[in-house]
């Protein structure tokens, strides 16, 4: 047994947590750069608990999903702020922004340097300045990794910046951040979510740390997604989806993910989809696809018995068997409506190209098996046929 373990430096999770922002922070600095979602209004309480700690504090709206150039501008005006530190409440994206302009403050160079794919994937040298988020999603793990994704308009793909350097310095946890989340925000980061946990457990990079936080974090996800989606006012349905993110963010930073996020990634550059929703899509035919190479292959493989257990663990019955998991799976995604993937615009065309990017994606090394790009192509031209 050989492994390491990452994962961000504090953590603070309860309900209220986001007000103890200003007494978290001390020591961080007195500047600090403010990332929102697209309504910046639903930070006027943490602003004003930090305005009135002598914190000052300057906004920046980060209302889709990141790109390139709108990030760049996000560093440019924190370094012209002057920004101690760097705060983040909202989704994902806000996240995943914030943390690239974190680090972009202290690392003057191009952003391009430091993208996979698109750029020269060169390491940061400096460590960013300090990092607090507060997700008020609950799904994306973003909180607890140590990456961003941003899309590269110029390509048409999503790209990441990668780095131990980038894990959050402090993470807030408030559930009730998450009581206002639509019904299909609840449905499309929850089922990140689940992609995340299934994903880091059944890879063959899991150690007995992200198996542990993969088998609670599939528990909370069995007893309280449906429920969170249904009665959003729930907040126990919430904390339980909440921790089920925090978990899956750290297993993924800790033991990598699979196919369905290795086509995911660059799907999400070339449809007008939500990461959650495609992760929806995919998860229950990649796991089927997976299963039966790994019944072929070995019958008594690690990962086949991981998908059992997981499949235990989401029906709540100790005799399932793999197969149950996946229809569990494919029933929660017709109670909760999510969109076929052609209705965003997947066709023939986008199918063969996505055969060769989804195998030079870096997810795709976590997958417990390696598979070709004519069945990725066949899974997904398959997905358009049952629409």
């Amino acid at each position: 047994m050989d492994f390491s373990f990452f994962s961000p430096a504090k953590i603070l999770f309860g309900p209220d947590a986001s007000r103890r922002i200003a007494s978290s922070v001390s020591g961080f600095g007195t500047r600090a750069f403010v990332v929102t979602g697209k309504n910046p209004a639903r930070a006027g309480n943490l602003i004003t608990d930090l305005e009135q700690a002598g914190i000052s504090c300057r906004t920046f709206s980060q209302s889709n999903e990141p790109a390139v150039e709108e990030v760049a501008l996000g560093a440019e005006q924190a370094r012209a702020f002057g920004a101690d530190f760097v705060v983040a409440i909202g989704g994902g994206s806000v996240l995943d922004a914030a943390k690239v302009i974190s680090a972009l403050v202290t690392n003057k160079g191009d952003i391009h340097d430091y993208l996979e794919v698109v750029g020269k994937g060169r390491a940061i040298d400096h460590k960013p300045v300090p990092l607090v988020v507060l997700p008020t999603t609950a799904g994306t793990g973003a909180e607890a990794t140590c990456n961003a994704v941003v899309a590269s308009r110029e390509h048409g793909v999503k790209v990441s910046m990668r780095s131990p350097l980038l894990y959050p310095d402090l993470v807030i946890i408030d559930p009730g951040l998450t009581l206002s989340m639509p019904k299909g925000v609840t449905a499309a980061t929850g089922m990140d979510a689940l992609t995340q946990l299934m994903e880091a457990f059944v890879t063959p990079y899991a150690t007995p740390f992200t198996d542990a936080l993969c088998r609670e974090g599939l528990l909370r996800v069995s007893r309280s997604f449906q429920r969170a989606f249904e009665c959003g006012e729930d907040l126990g349905a919430r904390e339980d989806m909440c921790v089920a993110s925090l978990f899956s963010g750290i297993a993924l930073a800790n033991a990598k993910l699979g196919a369905v996020h290795g086509i995911a990634g660059p799907m999400g550059g070339m449809i007008d989809a939500s990461h959650g929703g495609i992760c929806a899509r995919l998860l229950a035919p990649v796991s089927r696809l997976n299963m039966e190479r790994l019944e072929k292959l070995d019958s008594g493989h690690p990962s086949l018995a991981k998908y059992r257990e997981t499949a235990q663990i989401l029906t709540g019955n100790s005799q399932a068997e793999p197969g149950d998991g996946v229809d569990w799976i494919d029933a929660l995604v017709r109670l909760m409506e999510i969109p076929s993937l052609t209705t965003f615009g997947l066709n023939a065309v986008i199918c063969q190209k996505l055969g060769d990017k989804a195998l030079a994606a870096s997810s795709m090394k976590g997958n417990p098996v390696r598979l070709t790009r004519e069945e990725i192509v066949l899974l997904l031209e398959n997905e358009i046929r049952i629409s």
